[in-house]
Protein backbone atom coordinates (compact mmCIF):
# COMPACT_ATOMS: atom_id res chain seq x y z
CA UNK A 1 0.00 0.00 0.00
CA UNK A 2 1.36 3.50 -0.75
CA UNK A 3 1.42 6.15 1.18
CA UNK A 4 -0.72 8.22 -1.06
CA UNK A 5 -4.65 9.70 0.06
CA UNK A 6 -7.85 10.81 -1.49
CA UNK A 7 -9.21 14.23 -0.48
CA UNK A 8 -12.52 15.32 -1.52
CA UNK A 9 -14.38 17.70 -0.83
CA UNK A 10 -17.43 20.15 -2.90
CA UNK A 11 -19.47 22.90 -2.02
CA UNK A 12 -22.66 24.52 -4.28
CA UNK A 13 -24.71 28.04 -4.18
CA UNK A 14 -28.38 27.49 -5.36
CA UNK A 15 -29.82 29.45 -8.23
CA UNK A 16 -31.07 32.71 -6.89
CA UNK A 17 -34.45 32.51 -4.84
CA UNK A 18 -34.28 28.85 -4.92
CA UNK A 19 -34.38 26.57 -1.60
CA UNK A 20 -32.83 23.44 -3.26
CA UNK A 21 -30.07 22.93 -5.16
CA UNK A 22 -30.47 21.37 -8.80
CA UNK A 23 -26.51 20.03 -8.70
CA UNK A 24 -25.64 16.84 -6.73
CA UNK A 25 -22.35 15.48 -4.99
CA UNK A 26 -22.50 11.76 -4.28
CA UNK A 27 -19.15 10.07 -2.86
CA UNK A 28 -18.86 6.22 -2.22
CA UNK A 29 -16.04 4.43 -0.57
CA UNK A 30 -12.87 4.95 1.35
CA UNK A 31 -9.90 6.73 0.90
CA UNK A 32 -7.27 3.50 0.93
CA UNK A 33 -8.65 1.16 -2.03
CA UNK A 34 -11.21 3.10 -4.01
CA UNK A 35 -13.47 5.83 -4.11
CA UNK A 36 -16.51 7.00 -6.44
CA UNK A 37 -17.40 10.69 -6.94
CA UNK A 38 -20.25 11.95 -9.06
CA UNK A 39 -21.24 15.26 -9.75
CA UNK A 40 -24.99 15.65 -11.21
CA UNK A 41 -26.71 18.47 -12.51
CA UNK A 42 -29.97 18.32 -13.24
CA UNK A 43 -32.31 20.07 -16.00
CA UNK A 44 -32.89 23.08 -15.01
CA UNK A 45 -33.14 24.39 -11.43
CA UNK A 46 -35.57 23.69 -7.77
CA UNK A 47 -37.18 21.24 -7.16
CA UNK A 48 -37.61 18.91 -10.58
CA UNK A 49 -33.57 19.73 -11.25
CA UNK A 50 -32.54 17.99 -7.42
CA UNK A 51 -34.93 15.22 -7.89
CA UNK A 52 -32.96 14.65 -11.66
CA UNK A 53 -29.40 15.59 -10.07
CA UNK A 54 -30.19 13.34 -7.12
CA UNK A 55 -31.20 9.99 -8.72
CA UNK A 56 -28.78 10.46 -11.55
CA UNK A 57 -25.83 11.15 -8.46
CA UNK A 58 -26.94 8.08 -6.33
CA UNK A 59 -27.64 5.40 -8.98
CA UNK A 60 -24.48 5.69 -10.68
CA UNK A 61 -22.26 5.93 -7.69
CA UNK A 62 -24.06 3.12 -6.46
CA UNK A 63 -23.38 0.89 -9.37
CA UNK A 64 -19.84 2.12 -10.08
CA UNK A 65 -18.76 1.38 -6.87
CA UNK A 66 -19.79 -2.11 -6.97
CA UNK A 67 -18.24 -2.56 -10.79
CA UNK A 68 -21.15 -2.15 -12.95
CA UNK A 69 -19.69 -0.72 -16.18
CA UNK A 70 -20.41 2.42 -17.67
CA UNK A 71 -23.11 0.91 -20.43
CA UNK A 72 -25.17 -0.39 -17.50
CA UNK A 73 -25.15 3.15 -15.63
CA UNK A 74 -26.14 5.16 -18.41
CA UNK A 75 -28.95 2.47 -19.91
CA UNK A 76 -30.00 2.80 -16.24
CA UNK A 77 -29.98 6.28 -15.69
CA UNK A 78 -32.07 6.66 -19.35
CA UNK A 79 -34.85 4.41 -18.50
CA UNK A 80 -35.17 5.71 -14.31
CA UNK A 81 -35.40 8.97 -14.64
CA UNK A 82 -38.78 10.73 -14.75
CA UNK A 83 -39.84 12.39 -18.25
CA UNK A 84 -40.02 16.50 -18.39
CA UNK A 85 -43.68 17.43 -18.94
CA UNK A 86 -41.88 20.46 -21.37
CA UNK A 87 -39.18 19.68 -23.02
CA UNK A 88 -39.98 15.60 -23.06
CA UNK A 89 -36.47 14.90 -21.86
CA UNK A 90 -35.41 13.51 -19.04
CA UNK A 91 -31.91 14.86 -18.17
CA UNK A 92 -29.44 15.35 -16.01
CA UNK A 93 -25.31 15.89 -16.96
CA UNK A 94 -23.08 13.94 -14.91
CA UNK A 95 -18.96 13.72 -14.13
CA UNK A 96 -17.58 10.70 -12.57
CA UNK A 97 -14.32 10.37 -10.44
CA UNK A 98 -13.43 7.57 -9.73
CA UNK A 99 -10.11 6.80 -7.56
CA UNK A 100 -8.38 2.87 -7.84
CA UNK A 101 -5.81 1.90 -4.61
CA UNK A 102 -4.81 6.03 -4.81
CA UNK A 103 -2.68 5.20 -8.36
CA UNK A 104 -5.48 5.64 -11.24
CA UNK A 105 -8.09 8.20 -11.69
CA UNK A 106 -10.88 7.23 -14.31
CA UNK A 107 -13.07 10.00 -15.39
CA UNK A 108 -16.22 9.89 -17.00
CA UNK A 109 -17.92 12.77 -18.47
CA UNK A 110 -21.50 13.95 -20.05
CA UNK A 111 -22.00 17.41 -20.98
CA UNK A 112 -20.45 18.92 -17.96
CA UNK A 113 -17.47 21.09 -18.30
CA UNK A 114 -14.28 19.28 -18.56
CA UNK A 115 -12.43 18.69 -15.34
CA UNK A 116 -9.31 20.30 -15.30
CA UNK A 117 -5.93 18.48 -14.09
CA UNK A 118 -3.77 20.44 -12.16
CA UNK A 119 -0.28 18.73 -11.92
CA UNK A 120 2.32 20.36 -10.08
CA UNK A 121 -0.12 23.96 -9.69
CA UNK A 122 -0.20 23.91 -13.63
CA UNK A 123 -3.17 22.46 -15.76
CA UNK A 124 -2.21 19.52 -18.02
CA UNK A 125 -4.20 17.93 -20.91
CA UNK A 126 -5.46 14.37 -20.24
CA UNK A 127 -6.04 11.94 -22.99
CA UNK A 128 -9.39 11.66 -23.94
CA UNK A 129 -11.62 8.75 -25.44
CA UNK A 130 -15.24 9.89 -27.16
CA UNK A 131 -18.05 7.22 -27.15
CA UNK A 132 -21.76 7.14 -28.02
CA UNK A 133 -23.77 4.99 -25.18
CA UNK A 134 -27.86 5.03 -25.30
CA UNK A 135 -27.13 8.38 -27.70
CA UNK A 136 -25.31 9.99 -25.24
CA UNK A 137 -21.44 11.36 -26.08
CA UNK A 138 -19.30 10.06 -23.08
CA UNK A 139 -15.64 11.51 -22.47
CA UNK A 140 -13.30 8.36 -21.03
CA UNK A 141 -10.00 8.98 -19.60
CA UNK A 142 -7.99 6.82 -17.33
CA UNK A 143 -5.15 8.81 -15.93
CA UNK A 144 -1.98 7.21 -13.43
CA UNK A 145 -1.58 8.98 -10.72
CA UNK A 146 1.29 11.53 -9.13
CA UNK A 147 1.38 13.10 -5.78
CA UNK A 148 -0.37 16.46 -5.79
CA UNK A 149 -2.54 16.05 -8.89
CA UNK A 150 -6.00 18.19 -8.17
CA UNK A 151 -9.16 17.27 -10.23
CA UNK A 152 -11.56 20.04 -10.44
CA UNK A 153 -14.85 19.29 -11.68
CA UNK A 154 -17.88 21.64 -12.35
CA UNK A 155 -21.71 22.12 -13.02
CA UNK A 156 -21.81 24.77 -15.58
CA UNK A 157 -23.25 27.14 -13.27
CA UNK A 158 -19.25 28.23 -12.83
CA UNK A 159 -18.49 28.80 -16.27
CA UNK A 160 -21.87 30.91 -16.52
CA UNK A 161 -20.91 32.55 -13.79
CA UNK A 162 -21.18 36.52 -14.27
CA UNK A 163 -23.04 36.31 -17.71
CA UNK A 164 -25.04 39.89 -17.59
CA UNK A 165 -23.85 40.96 -14.71
CA UNK A 166 -19.94 41.11 -14.18
CA UNK A 167 -18.69 39.56 -17.73
CA UNK A 168 -20.42 39.51 -21.46
CA UNK A 169 -19.91 35.97 -22.13
CA UNK A 170 -19.21 34.09 -17.98
CA UNK A 171 -16.10 33.06 -16.68
CA UNK A 172 -14.94 30.17 -19.05
CA UNK A 173 -13.15 27.11 -18.14
CA UNK A 174 -9.55 28.97 -19.23
CA UNK A 175 -10.34 31.49 -16.60
CA UNK A 176 -11.04 29.12 -14.00
CA UNK A 177 -7.91 27.06 -14.81
CA UNK A 178 -5.61 30.51 -14.93
CA UNK A 179 -7.35 31.39 -11.36
CA UNK A 180 -7.30 27.56 -9.65
CA UNK A 181 -3.45 27.88 -10.37
CA UNK A 182 -3.02 31.50 -9.40
CA UNK A 183 -4.57 30.33 -6.02
CA UNK A 184 -2.72 26.63 -6.04
CA UNK A 185 -1.18 25.40 -2.76
CA UNK A 186 -0.45 22.07 -1.95
CA UNK A 187 -1.19 22.59 1.58
CA UNK A 188 -4.90 23.50 0.34
CA UNK A 189 -7.32 20.58 1.30
CA UNK A 190 -10.37 19.72 -1.60
CA UNK A 191 -12.58 21.09 -0.09
CA UNK A 192 -10.85 24.59 0.23
CA UNK A 193 -9.94 24.52 -3.50
CA UNK A 194 -13.78 24.09 -3.90
CA UNK A 195 -14.90 26.83 -1.76
CA UNK A 196 -12.36 29.38 -3.21
CA UNK A 197 -13.91 28.84 -6.46
CA UNK A 198 -17.36 28.71 -5.45
CA UNK A 199 -16.80 31.49 -3.71
CA UNK A 200 -15.18 33.83 -6.68
CA UNK A 201 -18.28 32.23 -8.60
CA UNK A 202 -20.79 34.30 -5.70
CA UNK A 203 -18.81 37.30 -6.61
CA UNK A 204 -19.06 37.28 -10.11
CA UNK A 205 -22.88 36.51 -9.86
CA UNK A 206 -22.86 39.37 -7.58
CA UNK A 207 -24.53 37.29 -4.50
CA UNK A 208 -27.18 36.15 -6.92
CA UNK A 209 -26.55 32.88 -9.08
CA UNK A 210 -28.33 32.48 -11.77
CA UNK A 211 -27.63 29.21 -12.33
CA UNK A 212 -27.19 26.22 -9.52
CA UNK A 213 -23.20 26.05 -9.31
CA UNK A 214 -21.16 23.42 -8.17
CA UNK A 215 -17.47 23.14 -7.80
CA UNK A 216 -16.19 19.70 -6.70
CA UNK A 217 -11.85 18.54 -6.38
CA UNK A 218 -10.28 15.51 -5.64
CA UNK A 219 -6.55 16.06 -4.59
CA UNK A 220 -3.84 13.04 -3.83
CA UNK A 221 -1.88 13.89 -1.15
CA UNK A 222 0.77 11.64 1.69
CA UNK A 223 -0.93 10.58 4.57
CA UNK A 224 -0.41 12.86 7.57
CA UNK A 225 -1.61 12.18 11.05
CA UNK A 226 -2.99 14.01 14.28
CA UNK A 227 -3.39 12.89 17.44
CA UNK A 228 -5.14 15.01 20.01
CA UNK A 229 -5.42 14.42 23.80
CA UNK A 230 -8.27 15.54 26.21
CA UNK A 231 -9.20 15.17 29.76
CA UNK A 232 -7.18 13.04 32.23
CA UNK A 233 -8.12 9.35 32.47
CA UNK A 234 -10.43 8.10 34.51
CA UNK A 235 -8.34 5.72 36.47
CA UNK A 236 -5.35 8.20 37.49
CA UNK A 237 -3.03 5.39 37.41
CA UNK A 238 -3.74 5.17 33.70
CA UNK A 239 -2.45 8.16 33.24
CA UNK A 240 0.88 6.82 32.39
CA UNK A 241 -0.61 4.41 30.03
CA UNK A 242 -2.08 7.21 27.94
CA UNK A 243 0.51 9.85 27.73
CA UNK A 244 2.96 7.23 26.50
CA UNK A 245 0.47 5.50 24.12
CA UNK A 246 -0.39 9.17 23.05
CA UNK A 247 2.95 10.56 22.69
CA UNK A 248 4.25 7.56 20.62
CA UNK A 249 1.82 8.51 18.05
CA UNK A 250 3.30 9.67 14.83
CA UNK A 251 2.32 12.98 13.73
CA UNK A 252 1.78 16.40 15.29
CA UNK A 253 -0.13 16.66 18.86
CA UNK A 254 -2.57 18.37 20.24
CA UNK A 255 -3.46 18.93 23.91
CA UNK A 256 -6.95 20.08 25.11
CA UNK A 257 -7.38 21.10 28.60
CA UNK A 258 -5.68 22.62 32.00
CA UNK A 259 -5.62 19.29 33.83
CA UNK A 260 -4.86 17.18 30.67
CA UNK A 261 -2.02 19.51 29.53
CA UNK A 262 -0.54 19.56 33.07
CA UNK A 263 -0.09 15.50 33.04
CA UNK A 264 1.45 16.03 29.88
CA UNK A 265 3.68 18.17 30.65
CA UNK A 266 4.67 16.02 33.91
CA UNK A 267 5.29 13.31 31.92
CA UNK A 268 7.82 14.82 29.63
CA UNK A 269 9.13 16.83 32.12
CA UNK A 270 8.68 20.13 30.78
CA UNK A 271 6.99 23.47 31.47
CA UNK A 272 3.90 24.84 29.70
CA UNK A 273 4.17 28.58 29.17
CA UNK A 274 0.93 30.37 28.54
CA UNK A 275 0.23 33.40 26.12
CA UNK A 276 -1.41 36.14 27.13
CA UNK A 277 -2.37 36.76 23.43
CA UNK A 278 -5.93 35.98 22.79
CA UNK A 279 -5.05 35.76 18.89
CA UNK A 280 -8.12 36.76 16.53
CA UNK A 281 -10.97 35.96 18.89
CA UNK A 282 -11.04 37.21 22.75
CA UNK A 283 -14.36 34.86 23.58
CA UNK A 284 -11.61 31.59 22.57
CA UNK A 285 -9.26 31.61 25.84
CA UNK A 286 -5.21 32.03 24.99
CA UNK A 287 -3.14 29.11 23.67
CA UNK A 288 0.10 27.42 25.34
CA UNK A 289 3.03 26.44 24.34
CA UNK A 290 5.57 23.18 25.88
CA UNK A 291 8.28 21.27 23.68
CA UNK A 292 6.97 17.93 22.76
CA UNK A 293 3.47 19.25 21.81
CA UNK A 294 2.84 21.36 18.36
CA UNK A 295 -0.10 22.97 20.05
CA UNK A 296 -1.71 23.14 23.68
CA UNK A 297 -5.28 24.88 24.44
CA UNK A 298 -8.30 25.11 26.67
CA UNK A 299 -10.65 22.41 26.60
CA UNK A 300 -14.47 22.61 26.23
CA UNK A 301 -15.23 26.43 25.11
CA UNK A 302 -12.32 25.78 22.52
CA UNK A 303 -13.47 21.83 21.38
CA UNK A 304 -17.15 23.47 21.53
CA UNK A 305 -16.44 26.40 18.70
CA UNK A 306 -13.97 23.45 16.46
CA UNK A 307 -17.53 21.44 16.15
CA UNK A 308 -19.21 24.85 15.64
CA UNK A 309 -16.61 25.17 12.67
CA UNK A 310 -16.78 21.48 11.44
CA UNK A 311 -20.26 21.76 11.43
CA UNK A 312 -20.51 24.74 8.95
CA UNK A 313 -17.54 23.71 7.01
CA UNK A 314 -19.40 20.06 5.96
CA UNK A 315 -22.67 21.42 5.41
CA UNK A 316 -21.41 24.56 3.48
CA UNK A 317 -22.96 27.26 5.04
CA UNK A 318 -20.08 29.05 5.82
CA UNK A 319 -18.09 30.31 2.71
CA UNK A 320 -15.78 32.50 4.12
CA UNK A 321 -14.02 29.90 6.77
CA UNK A 322 -12.49 32.59 8.99
CA UNK A 323 -10.69 29.69 11.04
CA UNK A 324 -8.39 29.42 8.23
CA UNK A 325 -7.31 32.78 8.81
CA UNK A 326 -7.74 33.36 12.23
CA UNK A 327 -5.00 32.58 14.97
CA UNK A 328 -6.78 31.64 18.36
CA UNK A 329 -6.92 28.12 19.50
CA UNK A 330 -9.75 26.65 18.45
CA UNK A 331 -8.89 28.04 14.51
CA UNK A 332 -5.63 26.51 15.00
CA UNK A 333 -7.46 23.03 15.99
CA UNK A 334 -9.60 23.49 12.91
CA UNK A 335 -6.87 24.10 10.16
CA UNK A 336 -5.15 21.03 11.37
CA UNK A 337 -8.01 18.78 11.60
CA UNK A 338 -9.48 19.87 8.45
CA UNK A 339 -6.85 20.95 6.04
CA UNK A 340 -3.59 19.04 7.57
CA UNK A 341 -4.60 15.96 8.62
CA UNK A 342 -6.02 12.64 6.97
CA UNK A 343 -5.71 10.46 9.76
CA UNK A 344 -6.98 11.50 13.25
CA UNK A 345 -6.41 9.69 17.19
CA UNK A 346 -8.00 11.40 19.49
CA UNK A 347 -7.30 10.19 23.20
CA UNK A 348 -10.28 11.13 25.61
CA UNK A 349 -10.07 10.68 28.84
CA UNK A 350 -13.28 9.85 31.10
CA UNK A 351 -12.52 11.49 34.17
CA UNK A 352 -15.23 13.76 35.85
CA UNK A 353 -13.94 17.19 35.98
CA UNK A 354 -15.43 19.02 38.77
CA UNK A 355 -14.98 22.38 37.42
CA UNK A 356 -17.74 21.03 35.33
CA UNK A 357 -20.54 20.13 38.23
CA UNK A 358 -21.24 23.29 38.85
CA UNK A 359 -24.61 23.96 38.32
CA UNK A 360 -24.26 27.38 37.71
CA UNK A 361 -21.97 26.70 34.47
CA UNK A 362 -23.99 25.17 31.02
CA UNK A 363 -21.91 22.35 31.00
CA UNK A 364 -22.98 19.18 32.30
CA UNK A 365 -21.13 15.58 32.42
CA UNK A 366 -20.51 14.25 29.38
CA UNK A 367 -19.75 16.58 27.06
CA UNK A 368 -16.63 16.01 26.29
CA UNK A 369 -17.63 12.96 24.99
CA UNK A 370 -20.63 14.51 22.78
CA UNK A 371 -18.27 16.82 21.49
CA UNK A 372 -15.90 14.12 20.42
CA UNK A 373 -18.53 12.06 18.57
CA UNK A 374 -19.68 15.26 16.82
CA UNK A 375 -16.49 16.61 15.98
CA UNK A 376 -15.91 12.85 14.60
CA UNK A 377 -18.89 12.43 12.61
CA UNK A 378 -18.03 15.76 10.92
CA UNK A 379 -14.78 14.80 10.22
CA UNK A 380 -15.66 11.41 8.68
CA UNK A 381 -17.87 14.06 6.15
CA UNK A 382 -14.64 15.08 5.24
CA UNK A 383 -13.37 11.98 4.25
CA UNK A 384 -10.91 11.60 7.72
CA UNK A 385 -10.11 8.02 9.06
CA UNK A 386 -11.26 8.47 12.63
CA UNK A 387 -9.78 6.41 15.72
CA UNK A 388 -11.01 7.33 19.19
CA UNK A 389 -9.25 5.68 22.44
CA UNK A 390 -11.15 6.10 25.93
CA UNK A 391 -8.87 6.01 28.86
Amino acid sequence: MNNLWTDTGYISLNHVNEQLCGDRVEIIGNNEKSLTMVLADGLGSGVKANILSTLTSKIICTMMANGMPIEECVDTIAKTLPVCSVRQVAYSTFTIIRITDNTTAEIIQFDNPNVILLRNGKSVDYPIVSRVIEGKTILESRIPLQLHDVFIAMSDGAIYAGVGKTMNFGWQRENIIEYAERLYDDTLSAKMIASMIVDECNRLYEGEPGDDTTVAAVRIRERTPVNLLMGPPADPRDATKMMTLFFSKEGKKIVCGGTTSQIAADYLHETIVTSLDYGTDPAIPPVGHMKGVDLVTEGVITMSRVVEYAKAFVEGTDLTNLWSVQTDGASQIAQLLFEYATDINFFIGKAINPAHQNPDLPITFGIKIRLVQELSEYLEKMGKQIKVSYF
